[in-house]
């Protein structure tokens, strides 16, 4: 399925190990808003924390990139090579 559908895995990952613990609200979401808030009192697992709940959605966002790029030069919208 995954063949087929190749944006399903980095998407689910995403949803799901990205986000979780869902409830009140979603951890990475926390932990963003605790590094603009200046990151007070962050421990150096809070950082690895960030970290392990972002690689996800950097995951996701570098597939869509280079699946934008794949399309792109597919259909010859660049006239230079990369």
């Amino acid at each position: 399925m995954f063949k087929r559908y190749p944006i399903l895995q980095p998407l689910l990952i995403a949803l799901t190990l990205g986000l979780a613990p869902f409830s009140p609200q979603p951890h990475i979401l926390g932990k963003i808003k605790w590094l603009k808030g200046g990151g007070v009192g962050m421990q150096a697992l809070d950082y690895f924390d960030t970290l392990l709940h972002g690689l996800p959605w950097l995951w996701l966002f570098y597939f869509l990139v280079n699946q934008l790029i794949r399309l792109l030069k597919n259909h010859n919208f660049f006239k230079f090579k990369i």
